[in-house]
């Protein structure tokens, strides 16, 4: 009853502020995964069965109250995205932003937003590239081992689980922090959402999905509750 307490004043404080911020705010206290559309030629949304698997999930295994799983999209240039206190980028190509969408980026991640950016293999050079827009003063940081994200749900002591081979490194995950507040998650060289597709795209084998939505379990728990 705590967790679920917790998770429900976490969502609905992020809607008090934007609604305090920004007029008037259409969200509910339900939660749900918003993809991020974006210019730049980079296929934002691909495998759209991705999120609405991970929100299945969600419902059967956690106690997080979920909104009907279906896919979200956002545009990064529309008022919506205070809307959502949990935003997905991924994708294959370029990723662009202009600097009024750097500026309303950075005002949602100020607000409490949370983004969570898994590279689907080329999408890494334009992502740094446009966070450093965002975020002139920051670099991304890999996160420990140790680090509450890998433990918020399901126990992960290694890091990232590898879901995807692409040029056979390790998996890493990088953040970028406001505050003392993770509010950037990236995910390289792992394609955890890849996992969260159905099995028809990408022919994962049942413990490799099961990884990826326990650690997809972990970085929607832990933007929820910090």
């Amino acid at each position: 009853m705590k967790y679920i307490i917790l998770i429900l004043l976490t969502v609905y404080s992020f809607n008090d502020c934007l609604s305090q911020s920004d007029g008037e705010s259409k969200n509910s206290s339900l939660f749900k995964i918003a993809r991020l559309k974006y210019s730049g030629g980079g296929d934002w949304y691909n495998d759209p069965s991705a999120e609405v698997n991970m929100m299945e999930y969600l419902k059967k295994n956690t106690v997080i109250d979920v909104e009907e799983p279906k896919f979200y999209s956002v545009d990064v240039a529309s008022d919506d995205i205070f809307n959502y206190p949990f935003i997905m980028i991924t994708g294959h190509g370029n990723i662009e932003f202009s600097q009024s969408e750097v500026l309303r980026l950075r005002k949602y991640l100020e607000s409490g937003g949370f983004i969570y950016a898994d590279d689907d293999y080329g999408m890494n050079e334009s992502f740094i590239r446009e966070m450093k827009k965002i975020f002139p003063g920051e670099d991304l940081r890999e996160l420990p081992f140790s680090h509450a994200i890998y433990n918020s749900h399901f126990s992960f002591p290694a890091g990232l689980p590898k879901i995807h081979e692409h040029d056979q490194k390790p998996p890493q995950g990088f953040g970028i922090y406001i505050n003392g507040r993770l509010c950037v998650y990236y995910t390289y060289e792992t394609n955890i959402s890849d996992g969260w597709a159905d099995t028809k795209e990408h022919q994962d084998p049942p413990e490799k999905k099961e990884e990826s939505f326990k650690m997809g379990t972990n970085i929607i728990v832990y933007s929820l509750m910090n």
